[in-house]
């Protein structure tokens, strides 16, 4: 895969993005769901960076807010930056955002039926965007598109133009949503639970593609997922959510043979392994918390075998175990033993 990681933080040059403190809160007739609290992380030019925890998490929401696709004005980004090229997205109005939605940044969501419209052919949605951003001429636009359908592993790209959404499979229908998003040679992708709604086989397919895909053009990729199969497949880093919060984060190997965060893993202890016959799924116990009303501590605490008293005190900081690996536990912090004394 292009530009593999070897030190992130010694690699600031080639920073593509950088979200920093960031929160998001949606208004309910309930009242105020803090759906992001704090998020904070780097994505490096041809990484892949996989965000990663069970659904309620935030990652989706993290991921609108980057693409500045946060529905208002009931969802508010409250605090933060979100820095791509920088520009601050959380800074930008509607016609600056579009300037960049689907250029510089794309998006693919999570089931390609409803991002697609089953009212239109294959090639009107591919060249459609393409000839807004670029203004080129229908000709060109549609030799762009089959080059694009042809990239993507569509066979008959110029006869298949000609077809609707209903004619092709769930997985030649996800490939098609994927070159729509890359159509414009955006600088970043991200990828929304891609695989969901796809067998094994075709995941497996739809995976190489991307890796494929970042190999010809370089492109930084943010992959939302709750499926650790698909993580450590292309995966270069793994930042761990929960409850709006990024919990742990680092270098795939780190966060698969060195998890710190009891949440961590039993993420990876809930997973099924081939190699043990007579081995029982450990599930996490508990629900998360409430997010109209956060802990103030840390957010796991009633769910963790490991708690102490300081955990439901007071939020843990960033315990730095490596350059890249980042814990927020008081397990982990020199600083549990005074305060619980």
């Amino acid at each position: 895969m292009l530009a593999k990681r070897i030190n992130h933080m010694d690699k600031e040059s080639e920073k593509m993005l950088s979200v920093q403190n960031l929160h998001v809160a949606f208004t309910t007739f309930g009242g105020e769901v803090q759906a992001v609290r704090g998020v904070t992380f780097d994505l490096d030019k041809g990484e892949t960076l996989a965000i990663v925890g069970e659904s309620g998490c935030g990652k989706s929401v993290t991921a609108n807010a980057i693409m500045g696709l946060i529905p208002e004005p009931a969802g508010k980004i409250k605090a933060g930056q979100v820095i791509f090229q920088e520009h601050d997205m959380t800074k930008l109005n509607k016609t600056q955002l579009r300037k960049i939605q689907g250029v510089d940044i794309s998006m693919i969501f999570q089931d390609p039926m409803t991002a697609l419209n089953p009212t239109l052919k294959i090639g009107e949605q591919l060249i459609e965007g393409v000839r807004t951003h670029y203004k080129l001429s229908k000709l060109d636009a549609k030799k762009k598109a089959i080059d694009m359908l042809e990239l993507v592993g569509i066979p008959s790209a110029e006869e298949r133009l000609n077809q609707y959404p209903h004619q092709f499979s769930g997985g030649m229908r996800q490939r098609i949503v994927i070159a729509i998003a890359l159509i414009c040679e955006p600088k970043l992708l991200i990828a929304d639970e891609p695989t969901t709604a796809l067998d094994v086989t075709i995941q497996a397919q739809i995976l190489e593609l991307f890796e494929e895909i970042q190999e010809k053009t370089g492109v930084s990729i943010i992959l939302i997922t709750h499926d650790l199969g698909v993580v450590a497949k292309i995966a270069d880093r793994i930042a761990v959510m929960y409850a709006g919060r990024i919990i742990e984060i680092g270098l795939k190997r780190e966060i698969f043979y060195h998890p710190q965060h009891p949440y961590t893993k039993g993420l990876l202890n809930s997973v099924p392994r081939l190699d043990l016959k007579d081995e029982e799924l450990e599930p996490i116990e508990g629900t998360p918390p409430d997010l109209f009303s956060p802990p103030s501590g840390c957010s796991f605490t009633a769910r963790c075998p490991f708690a102490m008293e300081v955990c439901d005190l007071v939020y843990p900081t960033d315990t730095h175990l490596t350059n890249d690996h980042i814990v927020n536990c008081w397990l982990q912090d020199e600083r549990a033993i005074q305060m619980q004394g």
